[in-house]
């Protein structure tokens, strides 16, 4: 089992990038995903999640309406997009699995680094 995110970077406050997660085996398809992000010298904290089918979404409200969670099942990988991105987005993100939705993200990622700066 293994999920390898992709994508992160340096960006200017206003910009974009679109934060990738590619999982092996059938994790993917068994289960919930999210992102989630943790700023030096704070607690990690979930930044969005989607359900196994797709079609729920939740979002942390530090970034609802900027960021968007989204999940491609063929090539069994997860999504960020994140626009209009903030200092305070500057975080290591990290994806993670919550295998059949049992309310436990059981599994992670090595983490991608996003940098903020005007």
């Amino acid at each position: 089992v293994q999920l390898v995110e992709s994508g992160g970077g340096s960006v200017q406050i206003g910009g974009s990038l679109r934060l990738s997660c590619e999982a092996s085996g059938n994790l993917f398809s068994e289960s919930s995903m999210g992102w989630f992000r943790q700023a030096a010298g704070k607690e990690r904290e979930g930044v969005a999640s989607i359900r196994t089918s797709g079609t729920i979404t939740v979002y942390d409200t530090s970034v609802k309406g900027r960021f968007t969670i989204s999940k491609d099942n063929a090539k069994n990988t997860l999504y960020l997009q994140m626009n209009s991105l903030k200092p305070g987005d500057t975080a290591m993100y990290y994806c993670a699995a919550d295998w059949c939705e049992r309310a436990d993200f059981g599994y992670w990622g090595q983490g991608t680094q996003v940098t903020v700066s005007s």
